[in-house]
């Protein structure tokens, strides 16, 4: 069951961020929502056979070093959110 979930969840990375910003109508931050995405979608190399592939048929080495490629690409975008907020408070300082 987790194994499915992690998979969905690779899945999903890939689509999510782009098709919220479709969704919600942003346009003024749709670059930093573009940018983001190609930034996942970078990292589709690494998933490649991977992320598509039943989890039945992956390795417990395989599985263990997706959940680990995972949990880098969300905490690269748990830091990018601080520099925006810390960017955003230093020009709300400045103003």
């Amino acid at each position: 069951m987790c194994n499915l979930l992690v998979i969905n969840a690779l899945q999903n990375l890939l689509f999510c961020i782009a098709k919220a910003a479709v969704l919600h109508g942003k346009s003024v931050g749709f670059a930093l929502q573009k940018s983001r995405f190609r930034n996942v979608k970078a990292q589709l190399s690494l998933f490649k056979e991977n992320i598509f592939t039943n989890s039945s048929r992956l390795s417990n080495e395989k599985k263990r070093l997706l959940l680990k490629r995972y949990r880098a690409v969300l905490s690269m975008r748990k830091h990018s959110h601080r520099k925006q907020r810390s960017i955003i408070l230093l020009f709300q300082r400045v103003l």
